[in-house]
């Protein structure tokens, strides 16, 4: 979609945020400005105008989505269902994925998952104005999104989808290098794969970022997978990634879902 204005991208992200439900005109100037400036409502009806504008030349009519609302509620709102805009697909499909894994169906939770994360196209809110509204939801929803692929690495390792997992981890640690699980996880796939240097390469590597950067002891999850490499014990490193399942658990109540499809 061209839209060009960055605030006006900020209109049309926090209606998409708060789908379905209208946002006041004062709290629209207090989520695009921390401090708002004496011409804000003016500004945001110029904005408003424009955004329309921007929607129709994607497609004509579509700027009649964006409504005004009068009365007790002025304001403004996106009409908009939630199978046509991502946020929703991703969050049922992390549902699902997460419920899979829980629940011992690996591969169908290795599906979901990857249909969640291919959501993204990279970090969420890189446009967006350093506000305390949009940063509340920027850090959320990458966190989400985090959360989304560790669980898929968790997953992909039960069952055995580990081809070029490596390399997966590895990407995302560079961009969330303090998330420990990612770490176990990745030490987890070479001690799987039987490379005992490289498993503890990954530990040293861990250890020493934790150490310099935050002050920190080696995570024991990490102590625990160098010594399941150490000893060769791959069944006990399977042990330590399945164990890593009550963290999904804990982050949902998760209902059995229907068995997969041979």
């Amino acid at each position: 979609m061209s839209v060009t204005s960055p605030v006006r991208r900020a209109v049309l992200t926090a209606c998409l945020l708060r789908y379905g439900r209208p946002i006041g005109i004062a709290e629209f100037s207090e989520i695009l400005w921390d401090d708002p400036p004496v011409s804000a409502t003016a500004n945001l009806r110029s904005h408003v105008t424009g955004l329309r504008r921007d929607l129709d030349e994607v497609e004509p009519g579509l700027g009649d989505r964006m409504r005004t609302y009068r009365g007790a509620q002025c304001g403004y709102g996106l009409e908009i269902a939630p199978d046509e805009f991502d946020l929703p697909r991703f969050t049922a499909a992390v549902q699902r994925g997460r419920n899979w894994l829980i629940h011992g169906s690996h591969k169908s939770a290795v599906d979901a998952l990857e249909q969640a994360v291919g959501l993204w196209s990279g970090p969420f809110g890189q446009d967006l104005p350093p506000t305390r509204w949009f940063n509340a939801h920027i850090a959320g929803l990458n966190n989400a999104r985090l959360d989304a692929y560790q669980d898929l690495f968790t997953a992909s390792v039960l069952a055995g989808r580990t081809t070029m997992l490596a390399y997966r981890i590895e990407s995302v640690i560079a961009e969330a290098p303090y998330r420990q699980h990612l770490w176990e996880l990745l030490a987890a796939v070479h001690c799987l794969h039987g490379d005992t240097v490289s498993t503890l390469s990954v530990v040293n590597r861990c250890q020493k970022l934790f150490a310099e950067d935050l002050g920190l002891d080696l995570p024991p999850g990490i102590e625990a997978m160098r010594a399941a490499a150490l000893n060769w014990d791959r069944e006990e490193a399977m042990r330590l990634v399945a164990s890593r399942t009550q963290d999904s658990a804990e982050r949902c109540q998760c209902r059995r879902p229907p068995r997969p499809s041979s």
